[in-house]
């Protein structure tokens, strides 16, 4: 009987037990030179540089009042609260986040779908895209917790399989995003150099990470070398602006103790030449509402 063929070797090695640092092996802008696209050529420049890009008024202000309504709707919806795509706090029991929006919602499903961002996601990864995970951020005033310093790519690849970084995120504000209230934080530069992170992942790792990361958090040693080569930035911008990211950014937010709530629609485009093989570093995948297997093209 023939054996399985053998997996490729392991390009960003992670959850081992030592931090270990890698170049990067990929490309941060995947199309060619020159293609045409939303992103100005210079934009392209900034986001290959610094690994992300801010644009203001992405969507209209009465598109942002839809999707607020929306946010509102299921964050106040007893059957989404039931649903296991529903996190709550782990203190104050609110929601947290709501994870497959562009399935559950129709209104999330025309965003996600929409040129303005589809075309954009394309033309950095230089192929059709699939919705790889989405969710909405919902941070109320008064003690709604923060998310870790981490990379998304050494989480999708560790735990979902994601074999390259080619995949891109965009965080479109749905309140004013303030340095005060939880706003992103990015460290520039930081997604040319990949971070493998110490320590096992636990079986059903994402029952606990997405309250509270904890398996694939940089330490502080080497969290405190990176901003000090790459400096913060903070996303900041009124309802309707949008940051795009790339996958192995370091980012994170702070909690949000002021009265002003933060809310932000979460969508993470993968290439479709990116599909999702079995976990890196990881006993068992993540379900398919957190890491999306079907990778049919959207827009």
């Amino acid at each position: 009987m023939a054996s399985a063929p053998a997996r490729p070797l392991d390009t960003y090695p992670t959850r081992g037990t030592e931090e270990a640092l890698v170049d990067r092996k990929d490309p941060v802008v995947w199309s060619e030179p020159g293609t045409p696209g939303p992103f100005w050529p210079r934009e392209l420049e900034d986001y290959e540089r610094n690994g992300f890009l801010a644009v203001d008024a992405l969507v209209t202000p009465e598109e942002v009042t839809k999707l607020r309504a929306e946010l509102d709707r299921l964050v106040d919806d007893p059957t989404v609260r039931a649903d296991e795509r529903a996190i709550v706090e782990p203190r104050s029991q609110e929601i947290r986040s709501v994870f497959e929006v562009h399935r559950i919602s129709e209104v999330f499903a025309r965003l996600a779908a929409d040129p303005r961002l589809v075309d954009r996601a394309r033309q950095i990864l230089g192929s059709d895209v699939y919705i790889h995970q989405s969710r909405i951020n919902v941070k109320p005033g008064f003690g709604a917790s923060g998310f870790y310093w981490h990379s998304d790519f050494e989480t999708w690849h560790a735990e979902d399989g994601l074999p390259r970084m080619r995949t891109v995120s965009v965080s479109i504000a749905l309140t004013p995003n303030y340095t005060t209230n939880g706003s992103l934080m990015i460290m520039p530069g930081s997604h040319r150099t990949f971070l493998g992170c110490a320590g096992a992942t636990p079986k059903d790792n994402y029952k606990r990470s997405l309250q509270m990361q904890d398996a694939g958090t940089p330490s502080p040693k080497a969290l405190t070398a990176f901003a000090e080569a790459c400096g913060i930035e903070h996303f900041t911008g009124e309802a309707g602006s949008a940051v795009w990211f790339d996958c192995n950014a370091l980012h994170g937010s702070g909690d949000n103790i002021t009265p002003y709530p933060r809310s932000n629609v979460f969508l993470v485009f993968n290439s479709v030449e990116n599909a999702p093989e079995l976990p890196f570093a990881a006993p068992v995948r993540r379900p398919s509402f957190i890491a999306a297997r079907d990778v049919t093209p959207i827009g």
